[in-house]
């Protein structure tokens, strides 16, 4: 028969953010959230008991299941190869330009490209790659776009200051001018570069879950 407790386990670990006290009471249909408080601590004795690689934090007035940091290298190392499994060529193309020329407009994206970058950096976006930064002061006030976190993960990065160092700049050429010309049509080896100058050298973080790095704790 299921015990309360696996329950409250369960419901940790199907939650992507928070459960307050009270849910777990309502759910549960117990007395008072102070006997949901409790259950929560007898799960959490029983993973430090059982040397499981995940624990549960206090967050937002409510717990969360999420990996022990020990373990948060093999999940970024899965992260990374997951996303770059996944990223086509013009996607790794965009990014390497949003991540060198950072905060980037779509204009400016498309010149360099030669192409329309529309449909990549939506795919970008769902990814979570990229986020939008703001708006450009420019006919039209384009979103300026920016990398996050997750695409820092993915790629073994501490900060874009560990990007490959290149030479020159990423320049928006006038008139707009077709991929390869001022020899930055390689754009997106650069990013790759970046992953196997990595590789190794993960710093272990553990894993917030859908705000942090890709991976779902525990999932």
């Amino acid at each position: 028969m299921t015990e309360p407790i696996d329950v409250v386990e369960a419901l940790l670990f199907a939650s992507e953010t928070p459960v307050e006290p009270d849910r777990i009471r309502e759910v549960l249909e117990l007395g008072s959230p102070e006997e949901a408080r409790a259950l929560v601590t007898r799960l959490k004795a029983r993973l430090d008991a059982e040397d499981r690689a995940l624990m549960i934090i206090e967050v937002g007035g409510g717990y969360r299941l999420v990996t022990r940091p020990d373990v948060a290298p093999w999940l970024v190392r899965l992260a990374r190869s997951r996303t770059r499994s996944r990223l086509s060529r013009s996607a790794l193309e965009t990014l390497a330009i949003i991540a060198y020329r950072q905060p980037a407009s779509r204009p400016d994206i498309d010149a360099i490209r030669g192409v329309n970058s529309e449909a990549v950096l939506d795919n970008l976006l769902d990814r979570r790659m990229i986020r939008i930064a703001g708006r450009k002061e420019a006919p039209g006030r384009p979103y300026l776009y920016e990398t996050t976190r997750d695409f820092l993960v993915a790629f073994g990065l501490r900060d874009v200051s560990d990007l490959p160092r290149v030479e020159g700049e990423l320049v928006v050429p006038e008139p707009p001018a077709q991929s390869g010309e001022n020899g930055h049509g390689d754009a997106e080896a650069r990013l790759a570069a970046a992953a196997e100058s990595n590789a190794g050298t993960d710093a272990p973080q553990q894993d917030p879950g859908p705000g942090g790095a890709g991976v779902t704790p525990g999932r």
